[in-house]
């Protein structure tokens, strides 16, 4: 098992990839040097042998498969048109990037890549398969179905990759996966890639990996660098406190940066959306009840910093109680092909806030892996409800929440040391606990239901697809605009504005240790807000010393 070492990483050049592979990743990719999964996977995959590697996510495991897979394909040309690569991912968001670092990494070969798992019609995918596309990557039941009506022949494939192997396997793929081993020849170089070494992992071994032939296992991440570069916090609250604290981390701007908010089902998230937005915090829900496409431009905007707060969920997995992954059959169907947590190449996220602590320790670690990637820094903050005080405010109330110590266990158990403790001086900011009641009075179930439907209709809106029916009905387009406009939690707008005496100390920063969550604008929120006096001489909240 390879690990992290002193010796110097070598140039690309020194990887002995084929030149126009080489050139690529050099020139319009922009790569300076391997990083250490590339440098160390792909001199092994070039000699044929097949790999199983664990990395850090954001280590560049992407381009570790693709370079050598290209390699091959060159090195092995055919004659007879035919499919010769096949890449297996969780997601359609996965699908979707790995097919532009394909095709961005193929573009001085003559290969062409195909997405099968892309929003089109079953007629569409067959014409594009019936092209027989050098490299395909597709979710396991997308090939699974291709293969079941006759578009999909494997029998030419030399190169097999499964990304993200471990994730593979909990989203419910298993009989898909069983279907593709036999469709599969026996001499593909296979590639199982992941950011754990679980037993998954093992399970996929046997299946695609046949006995004797040549395997590496390569452990590959630097952990003391990592725990270095990633702050691990939890908190103990109640469920209603975390809308609190959630309220005073935003408005109070005590995180810098882009953040990525995880709740544990869709409702949770537009219920989240709502209430920020009472208070003037512009937050964007990202979800399985999104159109592919919509969830791509999300990301992508994410990725722009268009906007800085994106609220993601986790619907498919769920707990069996001990710590295992289980999908639910109707669920895993509903959503098969969606996942966050891992997999969606989320850029220079510099804060993961567990709003909802998720429901297992695996689930944990592949959330706090969106942030702290290929060296930057990173904090992540998890919020857990003690069992005594769940239930006690039904609003906010979320069933998952009353197992969450038992799940903080688990985690402190993988993660050690790395996961600390954190506690904010209540006193601090209960003074702003009247607002958040307030907020809670406008979210009520048929706000979040038309929440939900309004989000679906601003996609209708930008959806290109329909814009030629726009302008051909615009009274539809009136009319959508409309319904949009009228769809929207009721508006508090004196919840939008930070008076200096809610502030702890008056006017002043609340102080919290160097190296922890802090202030990083100090003074006044809000001009507008500050600048107000209070009209009676004896406010009772001003009077409180915080």
């Amino acid at each position: 098992m390879a690990s992290v070492d002193d010796e110097e990483v070598p140039s690309f050049s020194d990887l002995l990839l084929d030149k126009r592979v080489h050139e690529a990743l050099t020139g319009p990719l922009g790569f300076e040097k391997p990083t250490l999964v590339q440098s160390k996977a792909i001199p092994i995959a070039l000699q044929g042998s097949n790999i199983i590697a664990r990395a850090q996510t954001g280590s560049g495991k992407t381009a570790a498969y693709l370079a050598p897979v290209l390699h091959q394909l060159l090195r092995h040309p055919s004659n007879i048109p035919g499919t010769r690569a096949l890449i297996i991912v969780p997601s359609k968001e996965l699908a979707a990037q790995v097919t532009r670092m394909a095709i961005a990494l193929a573009v001085f070969c003559d290969f062409k890549v195909t997405n099968i798992v892309q929003n089109v019609a079953e007629e569409v995918q067959r014409a594009l398969l019936a092209d027989a596309p050098e490299i395909i990557v597709s979710t396991p039941s997308r090939a699974v179905e291709r293969l079941n009506d006759g578009s999909l022949d494997l029998s030419d494939l030399i190169c097999f990759v499964i990304d993200e192997a471990d994730l593979v396997l909990s989203y419910g793929y298993e009989d898909d996966l069983l279907i593709l081993s036999r469709k599969i020849p026996n001499t593909v170089q296979t590639w199982l890639m992941s950011a754990t070494l679980s037993q998954e992992m093992d399970m996929l071994k046997k299946i695609f990996i046949p006995e004797g032939a040549r395997v590496a296992t390569l452990k590959l991440e630097n952990e003391k660098a990592a725990s270095e570069s990633l702050v691990q916090y939890y908190v103990k609250c109640s469920e209603y406190d975390k809308y609190v604290l959630a309220y005073v981390i935003f408005k109070l701007r005590l995180i810098k940066g882009k953040t990525l908010v995880f709740v544990n089902n869709i409702e949770r998230s537009y219920h989240l959306k709502l209430y920020l937005e009472q208070f003037g915090i512009k937050a964007t829900v990202l979800n399985s009840e999104l159109p592919v496409n919509s969830r791509l431009h999300i990301v992508e905007q994410f990725n722009k910093s268009a906007f800085h707060i994106l609220i993601a969920t986790d619907e498919l997995i769920m707990s069996d109680g001990a710590g295992k992954v289980k999908t639910g059959k109707k669920t895993a169907k509903a959503n098969a092909d969606y996942g966050v947590s891992r997999g969606i190449d989320f850029q220079n996220v510099a804060f993961v806030f567990n709003f909802d602590l998720p429901t297992t320790a695996k689930a944990y670690t592949h959330r706090i892996g969106r942030t702290a990637r290929a060296g930057q820094s990173g904090t992540a903050l998890s919020f857990v409800v003690p069992k005594a005080e769940w239930g006690k405010h039904k609003q906010s109330s979320l069933a998952s929440a009353r197992k969450d110590e038992k799940v903080l266990v688990r985690i402190l158990r993988d993660h050690g040391e790395s996961l600390q403790p954190y506690e904010f001086n209540m006193s601090q900011v209960n003074s702003f606990k009247y607002r958040v009641q307030d907020a809670f009075r406008a979210i009520t179930p048929a706000a979040i239901r038309d929440g939900r439907i309004r989000e679906l209709r601003n996609e209708l809106l930008a959806n290109e697809k329909l814009q030629r029916h726009f302008e051909e009905n615009p009274d539809d387009l009136e009319g959508i605009k409309h319904d949009a406009q009228m769809l929207s939690a009721r508006s508090q707008p004196h919840l939008k504005h930070v008076p200096d005496y809610l502030l702890p100390g008056g006017s002043k920063p609340m102080k919290i240790k160097q190296g922890q969550i802090k202030f990083h604008k100090s003074g006044r929120v809000n001009k507008r807000g500050a600048s107000r006096k209070p009209r009676r001489s004896k406010d009772p909240l001003k009077s409180k010393r915080l």
